[in-house]
Parts: C-alpha cells; sequence; structure tokens
C-alpha cells in the first residue's frame, strides 16, 4: 500500500514538473516567435504600402525570382518543400533547420514586394516551426518534445500575423493528422498564442476582423442556400488545390533549371497582370475580400486569384496559400450571394471559411477562425458549411505532407496522405 502511494505520488510529481516545463517554454516560444511575427507583419505592411506606390516594381518580379532561388542555393536548402517539410518533422521526425526561419521571411517578402500572388501564413508557420526546433535542439528536447514546441512555434507565428489566437491554437494540432489531434501540444499551444498574440498587439498589429451586418434569420431555406454554397465551395477549394499541385509539376516537367522556371514563372504573372491591367490579384489581395465584404465583386475574381497563385507558387516563389484561399473563397462566396440575391456579405464570410476548410481539412480550426473574424452571430450558417466543405472537399488538400488518419465518411482508419 505504501509503495503504491510513492508510485502515485512520484507520478503526480513527475506530471507537475513536466506542466510547468511546458508552460516555461511555451512562454518562451511565444516571446520570441511573437516578436519575429511582429516584426514580419510590419515587414509585410511595408512591401505592401510600397508595391502599391510605384506598381512598376512588377517588371523586376522574375528578377526577385532569381534572387529567391540564389538565396535557398547558397544555404544549401534547394530541395525546401515549405510548409510540408514542418508537418512532415512532427510525424516522421525529419530534420528542420533553422535556416528556415530567415529565408522564408525575406524571401516572402521580395515576392510580396515585387507583385507575386502569395499569403503570409506559409512564412508563419515555417519561420514558426522552425524557431521552435531550434529551441527544442537547443535545451536538449527529445524528438516528441521537440514536436511539440513546433507546434508551439506554429501556433505563436499564425497568433501574431493573423490576430486569431484561438485558432492559431487549435491548427498546428489540427492540420498534422487529420482525424488525430495532438492534445499534449494543447496547453503550451495556447499559452505561445496567447503571449504571441499579447506582443503583437502591444506593437499595434490590429486583428483582422470584418463587420457583417446583413445576417437572415437561420430557416430552412436559408440553410438550404447556404449548404448549396457550401457544397459549391467543397469543388473551388479541390480545383484550387488541384491548380497548385499541377502548375508546380508542370513548371518542374518543363522547365527543370530552377532559375529558368521561376524567372519563366515571373514572366507569365508579369504577362498576365499587364492582361488583366490593374494588380489586384497581386500580392495577398486583403483590399479585395474588403470589397466582397461589402459586397462588390468582379465574376472572374476567384478564378483570376486561382490562376494567379498557382502559377506565382508553383514556380518556386514563396508565400503562403492559406490567405489566397480567403480570397478564393470571399470572390466566390460574394458571387453566389450577388446572383441569388442572398446576403452576399453572409455569403462572403460562409466562401472564406468553407473554403479554408477545404484546403486545410481543418473544420474546428475553420470554425474558431470564422467567429474571430466575423463574429458569433452567424454561427449557424458558419457551423453547417465548415461541416459540408469538410465532408465534401474530399482527401484533397494544399499540404502534401498532411495524413488523412480517419476516413471522412466511415469510422475506419486509412492513414493515407491528401491528393
Amino acid at each position: 500500500m505504501n509503495n503504491q502511494i510513492k508510485h502515485k505520488m512520484q507520478h503526480n510529481f513527475k506530471r507537475a514538473v513536466t506542466s510547468v516545463k511546458w508552460i516555461i517554454f511555451a512562454v518562451l516560444v511565444g516571446i520570441i516567435v511573437g516578436l519575429c511575427g511582429t516584426a514580419f507583419y510590419f515587414g509585410m505592411s511595408l512591401v505592401t504600402v510600397v508595391r502599391t506606390q510605384n506598381p512598376w516594381l512588377i517588371f523586376f518580379l522574375p528578377v526577385g525570382g532569381l534572387a529567391i532561388v540564389a538565396l535557398y542555393h547558397m544555404l544549401h536548402d534547394e530541395k525546401d518543400t515549405g510548409t510540408n517539410l514542418v508537418l512532415s518533422a512532427i510525424h516522421s521526425d525529419d530534420e528542420l533547420p533553422f535556416r528556415m526561419a530567415p529565408l522564408i521571411f525575406i524571401s516572402t517578402l521580395i515576392t510580396h514586394l515585387l507583385g507575386g500572388s502569395a499569403g503570409r501564413e506559409g512564412a508563419a508557420l515555417q519561420m514558426g516551426g522552425s524557431l521552435g526546433n531550434t529551441l527544442g535542439r537547443l535545451f536538449r528536447f527529445d524528438e516528441k518534445d521537440k514536436h511539440i514546441m513546433i507546434m508551439c512555434g506554429m501556433s505563436a507565428a499564425f497568433s501574431a500575423l493573423f490576430g486569431t489566437p484561438m485558432a492559431a491554437a487549435i491548427f498546428p494540432m489540427e492540420v498534422v493528422s487529420v482525424g488525430v489531434m495532438y492534445y499534449a501540444a494543447l496547453v503550451p499551444c495556447v499559452i505561445s498564442s496567447l503571449i504571441a498574440h499579447g506582443i503583437a498587439y502591444s506593437f499595434g498589429v490590429s486583428n483582422e476582423m470584418f463587420l457583417i451586418t446583413d445576417i437572415p434569420v437561420f430557416s430552412i431555406g436559408n440553410s438550404v442556400r447556404i449548404s448549396i454554397l457550401a457544397v459549391l465551395c467543397a469543388l473551388v477549394s479541390i480545383l484550387f488545390c488541384v491548380a497548385l499541385h499541377e502548375s508546380e509539376h508542370l513548371y518542374k516537367k518543363l522547365f527543370q533549371n530552377p532559375y529558368l522556371r521561376v524567372f519563366v514563372g515571373g514572366c507569365i504573372v508579369l504577362f498576365l497582370t499587364l492582361l488583366v491591367g490593374n494588380q489586384n490579384y497581386n500580392g495577398t489581395g486583403i483590399n479585395i475580400i474588403a470589397q466582397c465584404i461589402d459586397g462588390s465583386v468582379r465574376p472572374e475574381a476567384f478564378l483570376l486569384k486561382i490562376i494567379f497563385t498557382a502559377c506565382t507558387l508553383g514556380a518556386g516563389y514563396k508565400g503562403g496559400e492559406i490567405v489566397p484561399s480567403f480570397f478564393i473563397g470571399a470572390a466566390f462566396g460574394c458571387l453566389f450571394g450577388l446572383t441569388f440575391g442572398f446576403s452576399p456579405t453572409l455569403c462572403t464570410a460562409v466562401g472564406m471559411t468553407a473554403v479554408f476548410c477545404g484546403v486545410t481539412n481543418c473544420p474546428i480550426s475553420s470554425l474558431l477562425i470564422s467567429f474571430e473574424l466575423f463574429g458569433y452571430d452567424g454561427m449557424p450558417y458558419f457551423l453547417l458549411s465548415v461541416a459540408l466543405s469538410y465532408m465534401l472537399s474530399g482527401y484533397f488538400g494544399l499540404y502534401r505532407s498532411q495524413k488523412i488518419i480517419y476516413s471522412k465518411y466511415k469510422t475506419n482508419y486509412i492513414n493515407k496522405s491528401t491528393l
């Protein structure tokens, strides 16, 4: 009996020590990555303003691509797979080098300064994951604990950059393996997310939040309309994923030299920009999302953003895919609302979250981000659309390293990679 009590006390003591350890290191990751994420936010804001005021910079996009490839070549990181490497490092112990953080930081700024169509969260996830892993190595953590540090870093960077600490805390745990969540990382991810958000806020980083004023009463008729939109958003998310993967495959097939590949890609984006006659589809396109919220969009906007982003990222430029997915979902949702005369503002918000869910396979994070971006009033519409988009988007996804552990349609263990 005494041995049992002694064993339980020792076990509880180890748990307490582990809990304190993770609180301390989550705070440390939150501070370091929060500061880096804040610096990246202001860097992104600066290059966006400079590009907007100097539209002629788009003509240097092909040259900027050469600089990006040269940077990765100089640091012997030519085979870098971006966010896929971060996810792979969590479930297969792949090495995540520290040099990923400065490389993606600089390369993403170059891409956005010169008019490439990309997001910013790819840089956030890679930078945060790299810094978290580096801290884990520095303090000699074992592989399992380093995985938690990577997720901590991802949460902190996502939170600092987007101002959505709830979604940021859950997203890294959910995105790695669909159907299984790494709950051991919950407390560290929550703490690092909140710390990073607080740091970003203290430096004046504003939360992304859109006001939705026209929310119809949730009824059978309206739920059917939103369900139709969710089904279509699932198809749009598949189209976006296929476009990204196939463009990358086609570029590599036609242009095996990475310098030639990125230069040609830059020329294609430049040609498309001149053809369209404006730069609405370059950069992140946050301003177009705001226009969609106000109920204004061009019918072809979502398709053009898919094309611009696929041409940019497939060629080897750096950035993320999530903000473009927001743009695509917002433009398509607004178009749906205007076409069928059903609250374009609400349809824009639903489109954003439904497409985000379809491309990431993360329904919980999608629901949380909808509340943080648009408030709680549209909850029934967000809940329904996210669930349908998750189910109907199949096994497609942005990240090749993402694992589908359990089937979306049966309680079966399948353990397959996304398409």
